[in-house]
């Protein structure tokens, strides 16, 4: 799994870090996601999925 952000369509939601806060951070001045893990494991890909799936800008991307 190779997950990657598009922080421009980022609307600062923060379900991404509810989800799966092992591989999303918000930036503390304006809340857009960061990035901590490009290469989850299988022990933080179904919770990635799910951060993916609840973006509401679509901006994390996960290619299998």
């Amino acid at each position: 799994m190779n997950v990657t952000v598009d922080q421009d369509r980022c609307v600062s939601s923060g379900m991404c870090v509810m989800n799966a806060p092992e591989v999303f951070d918000q930036r503390d001045d304006d809340g857009v996601v960061e990035l901590l893990v490009a290469r989850p494991g299988p022990d933080h890909a179904e919770e990635t999925r799910k951060a993916a799936a609840a973006c509401p800008a679509l901006a994390i991307h996960i290619e299998e």
